[in-house]
């Protein structure tokens, strides 16, 4: 298939995980796409840019940078995002501050300098990305609060923008295999390979996602099929 022959995807956190499969999924359907991130797997396709999301310069200079290299801005996909768990009690004001400002500053940035673009093109598709976690999830306050604000700014991205014919959704993942969960089965003191293998078990599919998952719903919110669906939250978890 060759969904995205011609347009042209900006993916915050697309150096690795969830976005570097989506990066990969564009690429793969014509897309031309910047991956910006502040680390890359050798494997990455597309433009990378060095991009620290919490800050305003660089990801106006990442989303400039796209445009003049790639000659316009489609699709934003925000998949930036770290973890900094703890039980309430211990969480310090350093954790909750940058999570928050990596998830909710971050996204916020993206989103407004893509939409400039998007604007005067007369349309585009945006999906940020939250979790399961926006449900509450023991040891991530932080976490939480912030994937839950991705959700309250993706229905109100979808009003603002809809009149300028741009779709904005939301993707909440469950579990799934990366750096990320792997750092959380860290923290509770769990090898990796059993914390999977629990996760798989509470899942009504029988297996944790993988980041191509996640990356297929991306791209179908993100495709002419999608021309209708606004301002949703689509829960991918394996079950209901």
């Amino acid at each position: 298939m060759a969904r995205f022959d011609g347009k042209v995807a900006f993916v915050t956190g697309g150096g690795r995980g969830i976005g570097k499969a989506t990066v990969a999924r564009f690429a793969a359907e014509g897309a031309k796409v910047t991956a910006a991130d502040l680390a890359f797997d050798a494997d990455v396709q597309g433009l990378q840019v060095e991009t620290d999301v919490t800050s305003r310069a660089a990801v106006e200079a990442a989303v400039a940078q796209t445009v003049e290299e790639h000659g316009g801005l489609d699709i934003l996909v925000t998949c930036a995002g770290i973890i900094r768990d703890n039980l309430v009690h211990k969480l310090t004001d350093d954790d909750w501050d940058a999570v928050i400002a990596t998830h909710l500053r971050g996204t916020f940035l993206a989103a407004q300098a893509a939409q400039r673009h998007m604007v005067e093109r007369g349309g585009g598709k945006m999906v940020l990305i939250s979790s399961t976690s926006a449900l509450g999830n023991r040891g991530q306050l932080n976490y939480a609060a912030a994937k839950a604000g991705i959700q309250g700014m993706t229905k109100t991205l979808a009003i603002e923008l809809g009149r300028f014919n741009v779709n904005v959704n939301c993707v909440a993942p469950g579990f799934v295999s990366s750096a990320m969960t792997q750092q959380t089965a860290e923290r509770i003191g769990i090898p990796f390979e059993d914390f999977q293998r629990l996760a798989a078990e509470q899942t009504p599919l029988g297996r944790i996602g993988e980041p191509e998952d996640i990356a297929s719903v991306i791209a179908f919110l993100c495709s002419g099929d999608a021309s209708y669906v606004s301002g949703q939250v689509i829960y991918v978890r394996g079950g209901p």
